[in-house]
């Protein structure tokens, strides 16, 4: 397994390690719940340097992103980064990523770890324009550091006023002394915070520093486990759960970063623009279960007459809500908000109403 400039200190702390997308990484240290709710209410650090970030640069570069992405890149300012994905040529979701406007014609793009390779060979296959690209995965690390606490803990290690960077916004500067890394406020746990980015070799040094700065704060490291029930409590998608090769972003509730200009003949719009008009047969919807349950990825989701509607894509019990709460793609006929519907956990119907996220308000 691949390793990440943290792995031997994670070992050395007890985390729970696993394999996750070929790297060996912390799934836990203290516990799901603890380290969630320490997210929550206070500041924790994420070892996220599993991520692929692939460079797109040159003249070109603006002219391949409008045709590789569902979103509008010449909407995009500098400084500023934004949610998109990669469409297939059948309207399926290759994978979805930020991408950053980072410098006049050099932008980067922030990719899930499983799809490093998948991603790297679409960008490639793709560029008839002559863009300039470069696979960095290798040669940057990423922290995550959230929670309501996360602010005042960097803002000890950098001159940077960071309650000037508004979310999808980041800045390049100065941190714990380290030139060059990248500061962003696009976190993906709904709790705040900040995403550094930074060579491998000033790994130890941020880490320190950061938790260092957070210590009267009870900052904790923070593994995946909890990383996957913050987001889930948020409503955010996640490449293969929600999203997949064979699942189109209408479906999935990303109209928003599906764009029709003039000027955005991207990969599968046809597809999806048919999609559009003829209207979708399922959607993803969010559950909370009234009945006491557990739900989990792969159990089917029922009508009150017990006819399979869909099927859950996630769940979980809500560290936050003390509930069974959930993920799933239902036919669209019974997709409204409020919604009764039920979910098959071993041979019982467990009563659940159709939500709007996010779950922790």
């Amino acid at each position: 397994m691949k390793q990440t400039p943290f792995t031997e200190l994670h070992i050395s702390k007890g985390a729970k390690m696993h394999d996750f997308a070929g790297y060996n990484m912390p799934i836990e240290y203290t516990g799901i719940i603890d380290e969630h709710q320490t997210v929550v209410n206070g500041v924790g650090v994420f070892d996220v340097s599993h991520m692929g970030e692939f460079w797109v640069k040159g003249p070109k570069a603006l002219e391949f992103l409008q045709k590789i992405t569902s979103n509008d890149v010449t909407k995009l300012e500098l400084g500023k980064a934004q949610y998109t994905c990669f469409v297939n040529e059948k309207g399926g979701i290759v994978d979805d990523f930020i991408l950053y406007y980072y410098e006049h014609e050099k932008y980067l793009l922030v990719v899930n770890s499983a799809n490093i390779d998948k991603d790297w060979q679409w960008c490639q296959k793709w560029n008839t324009e002559g863009a300039i690209l470069e696979n960095a995965s290798d040669n940057m690390a990423l922290l995550a550091v959230q929670g309501p606490k996360a602010l005042e803990t960097l803002q000890k290690l950098t001159k940077v006023d960071l309650s000037l960077i508004p979310s999808y916004e980041f800045v390049t500067d100065q941190f714990a002394g380290v030139d060059n890394v990248i500061i962003s406020n696009t976190g993906y746990t709904g709790a705040g915070g900040f995403e550094l980015y930074f060579y491998p070799s000033e790994g130890l040094k941020i880490w320190e520093a950061v938790f260092e700065a957070g210590e009267e704060f009870g900052i904790k490291p923070i593994g995946l486990g909890a990383r996957d029930t913050l987001r889930l409590e948020m409503g955010y998608c996640l490449y293969g759960h929600e999203l997949d090769d064979l699942t189109s972003p209408l479906e999935a509730g990303l109209g928003w970063i599906t764009k029709f200009a003039d000027n955005k003949p991207f990969i599968g719009r046809e597809v999806l623009e048919k999609l559009k008009s003829e209207g979708v047969t399922k959607k993803l919807c969010c559950f909370e279960l009234i009945d006491r349950g557990i739900p989990r990825q792969g159990y089917e989701i029922v009508n009150l007459d017990d006819e399979v509607i869909g099927n859950i894509t996630s769940g979980t019990m809500s560290p936050m809500l003390k509930k069974g709460i959930g993920m799933g793609y239902i036919k669209t006929e019974y997709a409204k908000l409020g919604s009764k519907i039920a979910i098959k956990v071993r041979n019982k119907s467990l009563k659940a109403e159709i939500v709007k996220a996010p779950f922790r308000k």
